[in-house]
Order: structure tokens, then C-alpha cells, then sequence
């Protein structure tokens, strides 16, 4: 952790732009290019999006954000729940710092949320899955720009190895109707254009389906953190809808080798 508290940005100048000026632009761009869904749906609870850089997964995470301009004024917590891509971990990390700081100012991390996240036994309080974790991150800046740069806090959650049913109760506990939820995960990885195609469109109607159990760590990076939602939408009895289904190959890469982008929004306010 920084001596301060404050978490830095791990991937500002990388994944997203360094500049705040050029950061607001951009995401503002992707947002209003963000195309409605049809049939139209009504502002979500919560929402599963991918976390690669704007360039290749922005446009994607775009047409879920865009839902939740609808909500600015009723949420005043967000869970962010991403996968551990750098660090191995079993069970969940909420963070020991106190700020997560983007080009766009800081975000403070929920106190309450904090404290109601460290009373499960699954869950480690830890900065190092954090410290360089960009499946959480790439998050903040869509968040600063929809919800406001202030009036709001968030609890990172980075989702180790861990069953469906641990992560869903950690997550019932956590979300309430003025938290939202964000689920972020990419799908396939690597494999030809048309084949992550299929594979993402059969990803994407199990998703739908909340059939959690047809969903693995090949099918979604985020598969740990995506099967407690989906067992927990199922509880709840939340439906789940596809906003957008592309890849790398389709936003700005090239087509031999493709990564997956899902946005998907949970249940409505």
C-alpha cells in the first residue's frame, strides 16, 4: 500500500489514457456512441462488463454504462468484482488502502462496505491482488464519468478461486438497492475470430440462462466472480439480458487471435 493510502493507478497511460482531459473525452465518446438496447431495458441493479483497454473492450463496457446514467442519483455504493489476473488467490482481497486514485481524481473505498465484506472468513484484507489487478481499475474511470466525480464510494473485490456459493453470500451481503453491482470479466481468449464467435455466443446464453455450471475459467477470466452473480441472480430471482456481445477482432485487433467482450445488465432498480 502507499505510504498515503492511497492505491494508484496501475494502468493509466496503458489500458486507458493518461490524461485526465483525453480520459473524460474519450469514455464520454464511447458512452454516447453506445447504442440503446432492444427491447429497451430499464436501469440495472447491476452489470457484467469486460476489462481489457478502451480501445479493444470500451465500446463493449460503453453500452452497460450507459444504462447506468439512469441510476446516477439513486446509487451511492458500488462493488466492483473482478478476477485476480497477477497474483494467485483463494477467496476474496478487499483492499487495506483507503482511496483508489484514477486521472480523473480519487475514488474512496466504502467504509461500510469494508466492514461488512471483512466479517466473512473468505475474504482477506490485502493490497497486493489489488496493487497492479486492472480488471477493477478500468472500471473506475466509466464509473467517475456516469455516477459524478463525488457522492459515491466503492469496494474493490478481487474474486480468487473460490466456490459459487461463497461468493454469493459475500456479494448478498454487500448489495442493496442503493449499491450497484459490477461484475467484470472478458470471455475467450485468444482463439481465431470465428471461432470466439461461437464459443462467446455460447458463454453469453449461459450467462443469460444463469447456468453458472456451464461457465468456466476457459470460457471467462472472471469465472469465480461471475458464478457466485449469477447463483445470487438466480436466488434472487434477477434476470439477466445481453447488451453486447464482440471481440478484439471487431473494436481494433486483429482477426487470427481475439479476445471476448460480454456487457450484460442485471436485474433493474
Amino acid at each position: 500500500m502507499n505510504a498515503t493510502g492511497v492505491r494508484p493507478p496501475a494502468v493509466a497511460g496503458s489500458f486507458y489514457p493518461a490524461d485526465a482531459q483525453a480520459l473524460a473525452a474519450l469514455v464520454d465518446e464511447q458512452l454516447t456512441a453506445a447504442q440503446p438496447p432492444t427491447p429497451a431495458t430499464g436501469p440495472p441493479a447491476g452489470v457484467i462488463v469486460p476489462h481489457a483497454g478502451y480501445v479493444y473492450s470500451g465500446p463493449i463496457a460503453a453500452s452497460a454504462y450507459a444504462l447506468v446514467r439512469d441510476r446516477r442519483r439513486a446509487v451511492s455504493r458500488v462493488v466492483i468484482a473482478g478476477p485476480s489476473h497477477r497474483i494467485p488467490l483463494r477467496g476474496m482481497a478487499v483492499p487495506r488502502s483507503s482511496t483508489f486514485l484514477t486521472p480523473l481524481g480519487p475514488v474512496p473505498v466504502d467504509e461500510q462496505l469494508l466492514a461488512i465484506a471483512r466479517e466473512h472468513p473468505e475474504v482477506s484484507v490485502d493490497d497486493r491482488p489489488h496493487a497492479a489487478e486492472h480488471s477493477l481499475e478500468v472500471q473506475l474511470p466509466f464509473l467517475q464519468r456516469v455516477l459524478g466525480p463525488e457522492g459515491w464510494s466503492a469496494l474493490p473485490l478481487v474474486v480468487g478461486h473460490a466456490d459459487p456459493a461463497t461468493v454469493a453470500t459475500v456479494l448478498d451481503a454487500l448489495w442493496d438497492d442503493a449499491t450497484l453491482l459490477v461484475l467484470s470479466t472478458d470471455l475467450s481468449h485468444y482463439e481465431p475470430y470465428e471461432r470466439a464467435q461461437v464459443h462467446d455466443a455460447r458463454t453469453a446464453a449461459a450467462v443469460v440462462g444463469k447456468d453458472l455450471h456451464a461457465i468456466g475459467p476457459y470460457d471467462a477470466c472472471g469465472a469465480y466472480p461471475l458464478a457466485g452473480l449469477l447463483e445470487l441472480a438466480g436466488q434472487r430471482g434477477l434476470d439477466v439480458a445481453l447488451l453486447d456481445l464482440r471481440n478484439s477482432g471487431d473494436t481494433a485487433g486483429p482477426r487470427d487471435r481475439v479476445v471476448g467482450y460480454g456487457a450484460f445488465a442485471v436485474g433493474s432498480s
